[in-house]
């Protein structure tokens, strides 16, 4: 088997209290007041609010994932999660309530969105956001704040200093360490503190502010100064550190915002694009979405890969069996013989009969056995066959529904009918139209003529099959798994570009991909023949014209991603 292509995302930036200013500064003035309309809870570790104020309707995500504590605004989503227990209780208690306040203390990364039944009235429950890595939590607390419903239970063994539980009066967070920045501060004292303890720079910044993150200590850091001694520094470095670090302060008093993504992450102050609506907000939601979505498709793909290479092995130990009895066949005719010699003595005891008797049977049996044999050691290369090519699949799957779509046609491959009828109506949710069709990649070439490419064996099998009309050619990088490639040539006749946009689709989709060529096998459609009981997909054929296809000249047809 290939090794595995399969990289991790890049790290992913936690929402600072700089961020979480700068969204919850878009929120003001688009959410006060809104009317709570409903809860659901997309995950284990992600809640979603609809709210509805003069401007429209509108959806807030909060998460207290560890990796990705946040909040901001989505666009709307599907229905999902507001059977869960969090959910219904939000949804029984906020209930004909409004949200008319949002605070924000400080340097804390501690939001509370304040619901009562009107503007102007004391609020009746506090959704409270602590979005602080691994001890995030979101808590709902009645008007005299206590804990009604929470989404981490925190048990005095597991923190004697500050337990969480329903019912108990909500204890905020021990307050932060160090200094809180401020305008008003003048250079010297700010140096003087900075200065205080010899440490590297970006250490004595984090111990002597609050508020400061790892991201914005990038952010305001020259390249290579994070880890030069403050006592180092020279006059004009202080200086340029001051500039910048006002510029900083004076963006979150200010409230100047915008968004920008960046080769680290993203930052929302001291942009130069003009903020448009909900520009920081927008940016966290895409932001958080693609990372979370990136490692999710990696974790999904390497529990399928554990899966496909569990089911891989089992085959080739039982194919390995089926041969040792495949090769001891043979054995039979010398068994034969050796029961002829012994009854071919003048006269034979009792003894030599039995066990000449014996013989037979065994060499009876050896001679059957080929019948059965042989037809299980073929189903188990068939099978080992379509688990390469669903490894090859797998590895360059790039999206969720394609890896759902692979796990649904694994049982398929390994004959269980129960689960294939189950991989079957999954099938229909993931990677298939709403009628169950099978949804391949289409391309063009650059003069224009169709192209489709199979992703898994059920849409080789569409295409081949079922989508091929006569004039159609058949593309697939030769004796190495990949997908089906058909160029829909009976539209008109294809070009030698044509013929070699589909020879370099079929080297790129295939396990061939990193060479820099690869042989592609071109035959025309209706020369294919189904292999019977096979794996969807898998096809036989006479002859054929070989081609050499080259897998990076196929970007060139790829969408952007």
């Amino acid at each position: 088997m290939a090794p595995s292509r399969l990289q991790a995302p890049s790290r992913l930036q936690a929402l600072d209290v700089t961020t979480l200013r700068a969204v919850l500064a878009e929120w003001r003035p688009l959410l006060l007041p809104s009317r709570f309309e409903k809860a659901q809870q997309a995950s284990s570790h992600a809640l979603q609010i609809g709210l509805r104020s003069l401007s429209g309707a509108h959806w807030l995500e909060l998460s207290w994932q560890a990796e990705a504590a946040r909040l901001h605004t989505i666009p709307p989503p599907p229905r999902q999660g507001d059977g869960s227990t969090l959910a219904q209780q939000l949804q029984h208690a906020l209930r004909g309530l409004a949200l008319v306040e949002i605070r924000q203390q400080g340097w804390e990364r501690v939001v509370e969105l304040g619901f009562a039944r009107r503007p102007g009235e004391p609020a009746l429950r506090w959704l409270v956001a602590e979005l602080m890595g691994r001890y995030s939590n979101l808590l709902l607390l009645d008007a005299d704040r206590q804990v009604v419903a929470l989404a981490r239970q925190v048990k005095p063994q597991q923190s004697r200093l500050r337990p969480i539980g329903t019912g108990d009066p909500y204890q905020p967070p021990p307050p932060l360490a160090g200094e809180p920045p401020r305008l008003e501060e003048g250079f010297d004292s700010w140096q003087r503190r900075l200065r205080l303890v010899p440490l590297p720079l970006q250490q004595a910044l984090r111990e002597s502010y609050q508020g400061i993150s790892p991201a914005l200590v990038r952010q305001l850091l020259p390249t290579g100064w994070g880890d030069q001694a403050v006592s180092a520094l020279s006059p004009a470095q202080w200086q340029q550190l001051w500039q910048t670090w006002h510029r900083w302060l004076t963006a979150v008093e200010g409230e100047h915002f915008g968004w920008q993504q960046t080769a680290e992450g993203y930052c929302c102050w001291g942009t130069d694009t003009a903020p448009g609506p909900l520009a920081v907000n927008r940016g966290l939601a895409t932001y958080f979405a693609a990372h979370l979505g990136a490692q999710e498709l990696l974790q999904r793909r390497q529990q399928l890969r554990h899966r496909l290479e569990a089911a891989a092995a089992r085959e080739t130990r039982q194919a390995s069996e089926q041969e040792a009895l495949l090769a001891a066949v043979p054995e039979g005719e010398a068994l034969q013989r050796r029961a002829d010699a012994l009854l071919s003595q003048r006269q034979p005891s009792r003894q030599c009969i039995d066990e000449a008797q014996k013989l037979y049977k065994t060499a009876r049996k050896r001679r059957r056995s080929v019948a059965a044999i042989t037809p299980r050691l073929e189903l188990h290369r068939q099978r080992l066959a379509g688990l390469e090519a669903s490894l090859t699949y797998l590895d360059q799957a790039d999206s969720l529904d394609q890896v759902a779509s692979l796990a649904s046609e694994l049982e398929a491959l390994l004959g269980d009918r129960k689960l294939s009828s189950q991989g079957g109506r999954r099938q229909a949710r993931h990677g298939q139209g709403a009628e169950g069709q099978p949804q391949p990649l289409e391309l063009h070439t650059t003069a224009g003529l169709p192209l489709q490419v199979g992703r898994n064996h059920r849409q080789n099998e569409w295409i081949a099959f079922r989508q091929a009309r006569r004039g159609d050619l058949w593309f697939h990088a030769q004796e190495i798994p990949g997908s089906h490639v058909v160029l829909k040539s009976s539209q008109q006749p294809p070009s030698e570009g044509d013929l070699q946009a589909a020879a370099d689709l079929a080297a790129h989709f295939s396990r061939g991909r990193g060479n820099r060529r690869v042989p592609v096998v071109m035959v025309p459609t209706e020369e294919l023949q189904r292999i019977p009981g096979a794996a969807p997909g898998t096809v036989r054929h006479r002859g054929g014209t070989v081609l050499w296809g080259e897998p990076q000249r196929a970007l060139s047809l790829l969408p952007e991603p």
